[in-house]
Order: structure tokens, then sequence, then C-alpha cells
């Protein structure tokens, strides 16, 4: 209760404040490259529940057709305000809705697409006990993630076999010891990291 309450007063207060900002990144979406202002991508939930999530649209259109991944920084599917966009995770911002309207929280496993959660083990299905979130320890660990991708000879096999297990293990110990203390943390540590 407590934790839903948290993320209904803080997505409402945080949609109020930054609505200006949505204004601005919105025209500068549009003035950059063909497209809509939003990207929406189906994602798994909760009780292994589909739902759409929100994020600004920083990649050209079609761009989905030649892979899931993003490889490194510069992927030359990634718009000019993109670039800026993903650098300082702004273009997260409009999952700010996907909290409000109770699909995600701030704090929990970053949803994955349904291809990947094919893959997962009967013990890592437990990782869809709870919402998802904008953040969590892995978000804060894979930080990095496109650039390591970037680095790899076969990106897609790398993520699954290296980065994927590795970010559900994170997922596990979020779930062990989840309070609204630790939410609290994993907030703090995000926005550090975001701002170093």
């Amino acid at each position: 209760m407590l934790k839903r309450a948290f993320d209904f007063i803080l997505s409402a207060v945080g949609i109020l404040i930054l609505s200006p900002v949505y204004v601005l990144l919105a025209i500068l979406i549009l003035l950059d490259s063909k497209g809509g202002i939003f990207y929406m991508q189906q994602r798994v939930g909760k009780n292994n529940l589909d739902f759409y999530i929100y994020k600004f649209r920083t990649m050209h259109q079609g761009a989905e057709k030649k892979g899931l991944l993003t490889v490194g920084a510069k992927d030359s599917r990634i718009t000019r305000v993109g670039y800026f966009l993903r650098k300082y995770k702004l273009d997260e911002l409009p999952q700010l809705l996907n909290v409000l309207k109770g699909d995600m929280s701030f704090v929990g496993p970053r949803p994955e697409v349904r291809r990947y959660v094919a893959l997962y083990t009967p013990r890592q299905m437990q990782v869809l006990s709870v919402k998802p979130g904008i953040t969590d320890y892995a978000s804060i660990a894979y930080s990095n993630e496109s650039e390591l991708l970037k680095e790899a000879s076969d990106p897609e096999k790398f993520y699954i076999e290296t980065v994927f297990p590795a970010k559900l293990e994170l997922n596990l110990k979020y779930i062990a010891e989840k309070s609204f203390w630790k939410d609290l943390q994993l907030i703090f540590l995000t926005l550090k990291k975001i701002l170093s």
C-alpha cells in the first residue's frame, strides 16, 4: 500500500511539474526527424501480463525491424535528439504514465519483451511476481549496456548468454531484499549515476 501510494503521488506530481519539459522535448523530437513523439512497445509485467511501455522516440521510423537491442551510443538508428535523450535518460520520462496507471513502479525489475521472457527458467520467472520498474540494481549496474553490446562480435548472443542472466540475478536479489527503504536507496543511486 505504501509503495503504491508513493508511486501514484510522486508520478502525478512529476508529470505535473515536468509537463513543460515534456512539451519542449516533444517539439525537439518532431523537428529532428519524421515520426511520432512517443514510442510504445509491448513488454511483460507482473503476473506475466503484457502491457505497453511509454518512451520518447529516440530512433528513426522502422528502426525496430533492424533488431531489438541498441548497440553503442552511436547506433545509426538513433536520431540526433535521441542521443541526448538517451544520455540523460530523458527518453524514460513518459514511463511516469506507466507508474501512474499502475503498470509499473518507480523501482522494480526492468520489463523485458516477450521474446526474452520466453527464455526465463522457472527460477527466473519469480521476476514476474512483482511490478516492473523504471530502475533497479540491473539498471544501475548495466547503465552502459549498449556500449558493452557494441564491443561484442555477436551482440544478441552476448546479451542472451552474459548480460541477460546477470541482470536477472540482480532482479532476484532485489525481490529478496525489497522494501520501501531499499526503493528509496535505489532511486537515489540511479539519480547519482545519471548526474555523474
